[in-house]
């Protein structure tokens, strides 16, 4: 199943995303970023915290339409390897 991003992901609502997609682990196996316009480095916090959750389960996470903007971020923060993208 998929797990859909909203369109922001900021400081003010990263930690219930967080929450939200913890108490869903079984939908986090791919999450869409297609909706996600509005965001900061905190959306890489939550994707990374979802996917070190997932791998001690001996799962993946695989994000699928992420924006440029997001490629840029994680590559900036030398996490985009570690997010796949």
């Amino acid at each position: 199943m998929t797990f859909f991003l909203p369109t922001t992901v900021t400081q003010e609502n990263v930690l219930q995303l967080e929450k939200e997609g913890l108490l869903n682990l079984a939908n986090l196996r791919a999450i869409d970023c297609s909706a996600l316009k509005d965001f900061d480095s905190t959306v890489l916090t939550v994707l990374l915290a979802w996917q070190k959750k997932l791998q001690a389960n001996g799962q993946s996470l695989s994000i699928e339409h992420a924006p440029e903007k997001l490629k840029v971020l994680a590559n900036v923060y030398g996490v985009s390897a570690l997010l796949g993208l």
